[in-house]
């Protein structure tokens, strides 16, 4: 199976946030490197929120290029065999963290924002991942700095779709 089958398969057993859902199917159906930074008119990408549920807080990156505090993550690599992979090794790699695991139902959600070309648009699959006890993070040439934010204190320093994926994953952890 290819990475571009595995999206469509995620996609189509996502539940929730149906137009955007409907949007991303569309735009892997017209583009067939969809997947990839290559295509001009935006492609997927893989994020990972990093959760200490124990602790009530979050790790968030500053990202070098946008100058933003989000969410690990990034784009899909030709080895990635799944969008799931894709987002637990954004995850591992920008914070530093090994162990990480992915928080169980698969993505928490979509969201569709604009990037500086080439890219254009980043149609991202959200997840989120449960660090293990005691993690020391370890910031990557990506980031500018990583901190662990309290979960009242995420929107205070980041915008609202990491604001909304933080209440999707409250949610998901409290069900």
């Amino acid at each position: 199976m290819t990475l571009h089958d595995d999206a469509v398969l995620v996609l189509k057993g996502y539940e929730g946030q149906e137009e955007l859902r409907q949007g991303y199917l569309d735009h892997l159906s017209a583009h067939p490197d969809g997947m990839w930074k290559s295509c001009s008119a935006g492609h997927v990408t893989a994020s990972a929120l990093v959760v200490d549920p124990e602790g009530g807080r979050v790790l968030l990156t500053l990202h070098r290029k946008l100058r933003m505090w989000l969410q690990m993550g990034g784009h899909c690599e030709p080895g990635d065999p799944s969008l799931a992979s894709a987002a637990l090794r954004e995850g591992a790699e920008e914070s530093g963290i090994e162990g990480l695991t992915l928080l169980p139902g698969g993505p928490v959600r979509l969201d569709r924002h604009a990037i500086p070309a080439p890219c254009n648009w980043h149609l991202d699959v959200q997840y989120a991942a449960l660090a293990p006890a005691g993690s020391v993070a370890a910031i990557s040439d990506e980031s500018l700095d990583l901190h662990w934010f309290g979960y009242d204190e995420v929107a205070e320093v980041a915008d609202v779709s990491v604001v909304r994926l933080l209440e999707a994953t409250r949610a998901r952890l409290s069900a």
